[in-house]
C-alpha cells in the first residue's frame, strides 16, 4: 500500500528526513519513504500553484503493508497540519533509482489534480492515462514521471482525486524551453506547449490545481 501526505509547517525538510522519524516510520510498520520538499535547491522555480491557504511546505510518501493510522499519527506528530490519501500508482517514466538521502538532480514537480464536475471518475481516467500521458511525455523533458491516483483519504481535508510527480532538469526551473525540451527553437516550443495545454484542458488539470515545485529524497526503512 503507498500512502501519500501534503504537511505544512516550519523545518518540515530537516525533521522529515530525519533518523527518529525514519525509526518511528519503521516502528509503525513503514518498509519505504520518499519526502518531497519545497526547499531553497527549488525556490527560483518560476511555476507554481495553491488551493489551499498556505502553500503545502512538503509531501511524503510511505509504503506499508497496512497501519495507515500508526503512519498518519507519526507524521502528525512532527507537522502542523497533514491531508493524507491512500493512492495507487502508476510509473509511465519510472524514476532513477539514487541512495538513501541523497537528493535526486531534479526539479520534482508534484501536482494534485482534482475531477472536473462534468467528467465521471471513468471518462476522467481514460483522459488523463490513456490519452494524455503519451503526449506529456511527448512535449515535456521528464525523466521521471508517476501517477498516484486516490482511492481514498486517510484524514480529513481538502478533496483530492490525484498526485502527480514529474522529474525535469534544474534548468527547467527558469526556462521554458528547458521545461519542455525545446532546445532553442522558438517554434517548437510554442508547438510544445500548445499541444500539452490542450491536452491538459481535455481533462479539466488547468482547474483547481494546487503544483508544487520540491527537492525529492527516498529511504528504505528498516
Amino acid at each position: 500500500m503507498k500512502l501519500m501526505y501534503a504537511l505544512w509547517g516550519e523545518g518540515l525538510g530537516e525533521r522529515l528526513r530525519g533518523e527518529e522519524l525514519r525509526k518511528e516510520l519503521a516502528e509503525a510498520g513503514a518498509a519505504a519513504l520518499q519526502v518531497n520538499v519545497r526547499d531553497a535547491d527549488v525556490a527560483a522555480a518560476q511555476v507554481r500553484h495553491s488551493t489551499y491557504d498556505a502553500p503545502i511546505d512538503a509531501i511524503a510518501s510511505v509504503w506499508t503493508e497496512g497501519g495507515q493510522v500508526a503512519v498518519t499519527a507519526v507524521l502528525q506528530s512532527v507537522a502542523a497540519d497533514v491531508n493524507g490519501w491512500i493512492v495507487d500508482e502508476r510509473q509511465p517514466i519510472v524514476p532513477p533509482r539514487v541512495e538513501d538521502g541523497v537528493r535526486t538532480e531534479a526539479l520534482a514537480n508534484i501536482a494534485m489534480l482534482r475531477i472536473p464536475e462534468d467528467l465521471t471518475r471513468e471518462e476522467w481516467l481514460h483522459r488523463w492515462h490513456d490519452l494524455h500521458t503519451p503526449v506529456a511525455i511527448e512535449t515535456q523533458d521528464t525523466f521521471g514521471y508517476v501517477q498516484n491516483t486516490v482511492s481514498e483519504p486517510v484524514t480529513p481535508g481538502k478533496r483530492v482525486d490525484a498526485l502527480v510527480e514529474e522529474l525535469f532538469p534544474m534548468a527547467a526551473m527558469t526556462s521554458a524551453h528547458a521545461f519542455y525540451g525545446a532546445g532553442d527553437d522558438d517554434a517548437e516550443l510554442q508547438r510544445r506547449v500548445t499541444r500539452m495545454m490542450e491536452s491538459v484542458v481535455s481533462f479539466g488539470a488547468h482547474l483547481n490545481l494546487d503544483l508544487v515545485p520540491t527537492s525529492r529524497y527516498v529511504y528504505t526503512l528498516g
